[in-house]
């Protein structure tokens, strides 16, 4: 038995979450999620919760309860909240310029990059060297967050690169040259 998956996920005032077979459909204040649920997995919707149930056969599909229930918030989250991720641009010239639905990186290439935004994801770039990254679909804003981190990834040596507000860049030593 999932311990996450037991707990019930809350449905806060103004979202509308309808369930159709395996479809789960969740509308909120920020906009409308959709996704297909795993085989064998029960939800039970309440006036002010969600119930993901144990599935029936224990064994093969305990795992599922608690990535349903976690998907789930997500999607309550995302509609309500919506989620955020931050990028620093480290580096001489380093920068970025946002455009109606892209974003140009200058990053020590011969060229710039121009990175195509997908749908239902806004980037903005403060400073010209540090971008965020909102939407209200986790999954997307951390694999776009991810795929402008691959253009230019830290490098262990000087710490130039693109990471993650926070993140730590472990430091190499170079050579000594003796």
């Amino acid at each position: 038995m999932s311990r996450i998956g037991k707990q019930p996920v809350p449905i806060p005032s103004g979202v509308e979450v309808k369930l159709d077979g395996r479809k789960a459909t969740v509308k909120g204040p920020k906009g409308l999620l959709t996704r297909d649920l795993p085989v064998g997995v029960e939800v039970e919707v309440g006036n002010d919760s969600l119930q993901v149930l144990p599935p029936s056969r224990p064994k093969e599909k305990t795992a599922l309860q608690g990535l349903t229930r976690t998907l789930l918030n997500n999607m309550v989250v995302g509609v309500t909240e919506g989620y955020k991720k931050e990028l620093d641009m480290v580096g001489v010239g380093y920068r970025a310029m946002s455009r109606d639905n892209a974003i140009e990186i200058h990053v020590g290439f011969s060229h710039s990059v121009e990175f195509k935004l997908p749908e239902g994801i806004v980037a903005e770039v403060d400073k010209s060297n540090r971008i965020t990254i909102t939407g209200i679909d986790k999954e997307k804003v951390g694999q776009t967050a991810a795929d402008i981190r691959a253009i230019r990834p830290p490098e262990p040596y000087k710490g130039k690169g693109i990471m993650y507000v926070g993140e730590k860049i472990r430091r190499k030593a170079g050579k000594t040259g003796v």
